[in-house]
């Protein structure tokens, strides 16, 4: 085996949700090391590329990323691979458009277009509450950010507010019943629901039982489970799907409604 970290992928083996198609080349842009793991980000140059239509090729992606037009969380970036992932916030100003990532009900990347009021902060999950040097507590969340002194009420699995101009918590939401959250993994990805309880497995994965507005209810590890505010109201919009999984079905008969 060659040295160092791997710098290539097979388009083949890139993740579904990217949406690649497999004849146009042999190779996919293989994601940075960033804040968001390999097969839970897309990069930078398929959003700019492919969904935004900024570009037509990887180097014009490449002129277009250079030019630091486009900012994620606030932060300017050139990398083309840079990972992107959910919550993340991508601003560019001179089109005055800001976006949110967040998943739809198949699993696949959204770009939700979002005010710049709404651009100032995300929302990111607690994934380790941990003591530091010096006594000091601090919080490690989704995106790999680390707060230091949050509230003694935050525990692992609450979501918090940060803003992005300062990475400070501007408010939280517990992981209790009745608060609204988002799946960001398994079969049950991008729906958004209501907790309705916890069942605690010792030394296994907590199951956590949900409930959509349409009465759908579903079980998901804990894990796969995102905390988006207190109570049934959202701290974030949502795109137009607003979380309901439809069956084939019914997606079909939408389809031929709309037809007509």
């Amino acid at each position: 085996m060659a040295r160092g970290p791997r710098k290539h992928m097979k388009r083949i083996a890139a993740p579904k949700h990217w949406m690649l198609d497999k004849l146009t080349g042999i190779f996919a842009p293989r994601p940075s090391a960033g804040p968001h793991k390999l097969r839970e980000c897309i990069p930078m140059l398929l959003l700019v590329r492919n969904r935004l239509k900024y570009a037509l090729t990887y180097a014009e992606a490449k002129v277009v990323m250079n030019s630091r037009a486009i900012k994620v969380d606030g932060k300017i970036k050139t990398d083309v691979t840079y990972p992107c992932g959910f919550m993340d916030v991508i601003s560019i100003e001179k089109t005055d458009e800001n976006f949110r990532l967040l998943h739809d009900t198949k699993g696949r990347f959204v770009m939700h277009r979002i005010t710049s009021q709404e651009a100032a902060y995300k929302l990111c999950r607690v994934k380790t509450l941990a003591m530091g040097a010096g006594t000091i507590p601090y919080i490690v969340t989704h995106d790999g950010r680390t707060i230091r002194f949050p509230d003694p009420l935050i525990k692992v699995h609450d979501t918090v507010k940060v803003e992005l101009a300062t990475n400070k918590v501007i408010e939280f939401a517990k992981f209790e019943v009745g608060n609204v959250c988002a799946i960001t993994a398994g079969h049950n990805i991008g729906r958004v629901g209501t907790i309705i309880h916890t069942e605690k497995h010792a030394g296994g994965h907590n199951i956590v039982h949900l409930k959509d507005k349409t009465g759908a209810t579903w079980a998901t590890r804990q894990g796969n489970v995102f905390v988006l505010g207190s109570g049934k109201n959202p701290a974030i919009s949502l795109p137009r799907a607003k979380g309901i999984k439809h069956s084939i079905i019914e997606e079909a008969a939408r389809r031929a409604q709309k037809a007509k």
